[in-house]
């Protein structure tokens, strides 16, 4: 079992290309920058193309020569995903792809598609985003899907609101988001047992990135946001910075020995911070009856069937 994995342990990736959603901050920047560090050719998926230039910039600083480029993607809107796949698609080879935009607890909003935008971001964009750039994966000999959960998929009782999918009826923002993260590790086990009944050299993996300090609370509003805010600095200490919460995404994309359907998080107590390792998920996440109907359903609202 893969322990103490930090970025250090990341090998040479000269000639590998990765794809990264979310690159601009956070964990998807950091492990970005880290993949350019070792040499890949590093695809920076982006909503804002400000933002994404910035990052671009920032990483030149840090890797003159780097080999980064943005390409600009916006996961609530389908047409957006499926421009920016036949984009990516033209590269040679896809060694990775890591689904990490998301968005958490924001008010209620609903997608260009008609999504819940938690389930339609986090979960439907990057199902879409996969599908269509399977068959450039498995062109790929040994290529990696990571998807990045959460420790909160633990915390919705394992609903995700099959009667109520896009919150037509009720919304709550801490509940749709732990169903989304749920969603995101039932897709991922779901896809590698597929990938693997078809003989496929591709693997599906998750990880979670635990606490850390990044600037994903921007979503959320109301007095909610506004503590978590105010409490941020104070439990720095505790937490894992971007750069540490990126370990367990960085572990599941490069480390030699990962196999598919293996989930990664922070080895310190309660999965909060410290180096990466192997862990594991709640048992919902691993309910194969649930991952079948999500799957079923994924397809049906997105309209973009992996041919798995």
């Amino acid at each position: 079992m893969i322990t103490n994995f930090t970025d250090k342990d990341v090998p040479d990736l000269a000639g590998k290309t990765f794809f990264i959603t979310g690159a601009n901050t956070g964990i998807g920047f950091e492990a970005a920058k880290t993949f350019a560090g070792k040499g890949a050719r590093v695809l920076l998926g982006c909503r804002n193309a400000e933002k994404g230039k910035d990052a671009l910039a920032r990483i030149a600083d840090t890797y003159p020569g780097a080999d980064v480029e943005l390409v600009e993607i916006d996961l609530s809107d389908l047409a957006s995903v499926r421009e920016t796949a036949g984009i990516v698609a033209q590269e040679p080879q896809l060694d990775v792809l890591v689904n990490n935009a998301g968005v958490m607890w924001n008010p209620k909003t609903i997608t260009k598609d008609g999504f819940e935008s938690q389930f339609g971001i986090n979960h439907l964009g990057h199902f879409a985003l996969t599908g269509l750039l399977l068959p450039k994966l498995e062109a790929t000999p040994q290529s990696r899907i990571v998807t990045v959960s959460s420790n909160g998929h633990r915390l919705g009782n394992g609903d995700l609101f099959w009667e109520d999918i896009n919150a037509d009826e009720e919304y709550h923002p801490r509940k749709r988001y732990y169903a989304s993260k749920l969603a995101n590790l039932l897709f991922t086990y779901e896809l590698d047992r597929r990938l693997q009944a078809k003989g496929s050299s591709t693997i599906a993996v998750a990880a979670h990135p635990g606490a850390s300090d990044t600037e994903l609370n921007r979503y959320v509003a109301g007095p909610m946001g506004v503590l978590m805010r105010l409490m941020t600095p104070l439990m720095r200490r505790f937490m894992n910075t971007a750069a540490e919460g990126a370990w367990p995404t960085e572990l599941a994309a490069t480390a030699t020995g990962v196999e598919g359907g293996q989930y990664f998080g922070p080895g310190g107590r309660g999965e909060l911070a410290g180096p990466a390792k192997q862990v594991d998920s709640s048992d919902a996440g691993k309910d194969p009856a649930k991952a079948k109907r999500l799957w079923d359903l994924s397809i049906d609202m997105t309209g973009v069937d992996p041919g798995l």
